[in-house]
């Protein structure tokens, strides 16, 4: 046995990813894989985007959770299934039940933005009950796999389960089928790994000269972690932005499968995350959600290593609440250096607030103000929010109010009094 035979058995045959293409076919769409001129123009390569956003319940996981469910026998649709999710999986159980007429219960995180809870309940309709537990995806499956045991259900994993990874894997190959042009590097988006494990192993078949880099979230980097300590590895705390990629643990099918072909890691700020959904959607008119931005936002870090190279992103989800959008900006603008936060002692006489705004920059803005007047005190705190027209200003800002003999204390390095105050 060959080298690459060998590794080959480690990875979903080529065989079950066929056999998932077929098995849903006519439920899935064949989403739009062409290059994206701006950006390869911008990076001076070839960036092709992979349009899972198109997809009809605006995200891949409907892949993977209809191949799984299809495969159910009699008795296990009789007794119904169960999902956690944080979202976009609920998505795929809930069309999936609708369309195979199977009763489902989908449990999701608290915090889960409403357009995707609404859209649950759209898909399922009546097949589905949407059941909210906790603050995270880890609270959702704890509650999921309760409801199991109690029901003799069927739990349909978002990503630890080889056929829900197969139905993930037929991205791969639509991407192959799509494109005459061989490709360099492909990135995806890792949360659970079953995007990865399944389209990476496609590839590892069908194209295994292509890189393929993983791209997280750097507020829950669990693959990160598991790879540099080799072996699983889960969080003790995220920062749930990117809800879509959001997980403490991977599976750990998905771990062993991924880990033998990805060849680098890209940890991406959530700030960065934001701007990247801004400059998509103002530039180019395209709506994504934080773990559909991950891909394209690592075009950046990786610098100079993509010249001239043929570059493929799959952009996973569009589910992106309009609710969400003021939080975006802000992360965006903090994360560029535009916005600042401080806490400033000001004198409590008359002009000293006017005093204060002479040393701003003539297109500044303040954006945020609080202050309440404490009896007897020569001074008092202001909470005051700054956004400046350009991020290199901040300099001389700090400067001109050390000399004015400011008392002050910026708070976006100090992430604590931050999120307490702001």
């Amino acid at each position: 046995m060959n080298q690459l035979t060998a590794k080959m058995k480690r990875v979903i045959a080529l065989q079950d990813i066929k056999d998932a293409e077929r098995r849903i076919r006519d439920v899935v769409l064949e989403t739009p894989f062409a290059v994206n001129t701006q950006l390869s123009q911008k990076y001076g390569c070839h960036v092709y985007l992979k349009r899972e956003d198109q997809q009809i319940v605006r995200s891949f996981k409907i892949r993977g959770a209809y191949n799984k469910m299809a495969q159910l026998s009699k008795d296990e649709l009789e007794h119904g299934i169960v999902c956690a999710s944080a979202g976009n999986h609920a998505q795929g159980v809930a069309f999936a039940c609708n369309k195979l007429k199977v009763k489902g219960k989908v449990v999701m995180p608290n915090p889960t933005p409403s357009q995707k809870i609404n859209k649950v309940r759209d898909f399922g309709g009546e097949w589905v009950e949407i059941i909210l537990k906790g603050d995270t995806y880890d609270d959702a499956y704890a509650e999921a796999i309760s409801l199991c045991q109690k029901s003799r259900s069927t739990f349909i994993h978002p990503f630890n389960d080889e056929q829900v990874i197969a139905g993930q894997a037929t991205i791969g190959l639509e991407i192959l089928k799509q494109t005459q042009n061989p490709i360099d590097i492909l990135l995806i988006a890792v949360g659970g790994g079953g995007l990865i494990a399944g389209v990476g192993s496609c590839f590892q078949h069908l194209s295994p000269s292509t890189e393929i880099i993983c791209v997280e979230a750097e507020g829950a980097p669990t693959f990160h972690h598991s790879v540099r300590a080799n072996a699983l590895t889960r969080l003790q705390s995220i920062d749930s932005f990117a809800d879509g990629i959001a997980v403490k643990e991977m599976g750990s099918i998905p771990f062993t499968i991924a880990k033998q072909f990805t060849s680098r890691h890209v940890l991406i700020p959530e700030g960065k995350i934001c701007t990247t959904m801004l400059e998509l959607y103002n530039d180019q008119g395209i709506i994504v959600e934080p773990s559909g931005a991950v891909g394209v936002a690592a075009l950046d870090q990786l610098g100079d290593s993509i010249k001239g190279k043929t570059i493929a992103i799959i952009l996973c989800g569009g589910n992106n609440d309009v609710d969400r959008l003021n939080e975006v900006r802000e992360r965006s603008l903090l994360h560029e250096g535009f916005k600042h936060y401080f806490i400033i002692k000001f004198p409590q006489r008359a002009g000293a607030l006017k005093e204060f705004l002479n040393l701003l920059g003539p297109s500044d803005d303040i954006t945020h103000f609080e202050y309440t007047k404490k009896t007897n005190r020569v001074a008092g705190p202001a909470l005051v929010g700054i956004e400046l027209n350009h991020s290199k200003d901040f300099e001389s800002l700090i400067e001109r109010m050390t000399a004015a003999s400011i008392q002050f204390q910026h708070l976006n390095e100090n992430p604590m009094l931050f999120e307490m105050l702001v």
